[in-house]
């Protein structure tokens, strides 16, 4: 099986999408960041707010902007009219210290939206480590993985 993102004497370039069906896709992708026990519990005791602002609040909307520019940032991405993104946060208590992390992306189009849903997902932890490192430094950014996605040639995956 070739790789779509190289051509055939190895050299990058980006995939011409021009002739593909356009549908409605949509992808989730998911991840966490762990704690150590005293920040997780602290977090927990101010309701996720810190000096800062409002943890998920920021997260939320900074994983929303990573899904709409990930075209700018990954290089052979292309840059889509994105119909919807959520970014939705589960605290996991017991044994993990952890904030579970989803987002949904969704699109009609001709090519599928699973690295705005990686991205999406991984820019929101990586603000949430931003806003508590002054806490600790050990937290832990793990698990990014694309959970499911639907429409487009390849169909329905689902991990």
């Amino acid at each position: 099986m070739p790789f779509t993102h190289l051509d055939r004497d190895g050299n990058a370039h980006m995939v011409d999408v021009g002739d593909k069906s356009v549908s409605r896709r949509e992808a989730v992708a998911s991840a966490r960041v762990s704690f150590p026990a005293d920040v997780y519990a602290a977090l927990r005791a101010n309701g996720g707010e810190t000096r800062k602002g409002s943890i998920t609040a920021t997260a939320q909307i900074a994983g929303i902007m990573a899904a709409k520019q990930t075209a700018n940032l990954i290089p052979l991405c292309h840059p889509l009219p994105l119909a919807k993104c959520t970014i939705d946060f589960t605290l996991e208590d017991l044994p993990r210290h952890a904030v579970h992390a989803a987002a949904t992306v969704k699109v009609t189009g001709e090519t599928g939206v699973e690295m705005e849903a990686l991205h999406a997902v991984s820019v929101a932890l990586l603000t949430i480590y931003d806003m508590c490192k002054a806490l600790d430094k050990r937290m832990e950014i793990t698990d990014i993985r694309l959970m499911r996605k639907s429409g487009g040639k390849s169909g329905t995956f689902i991990r």
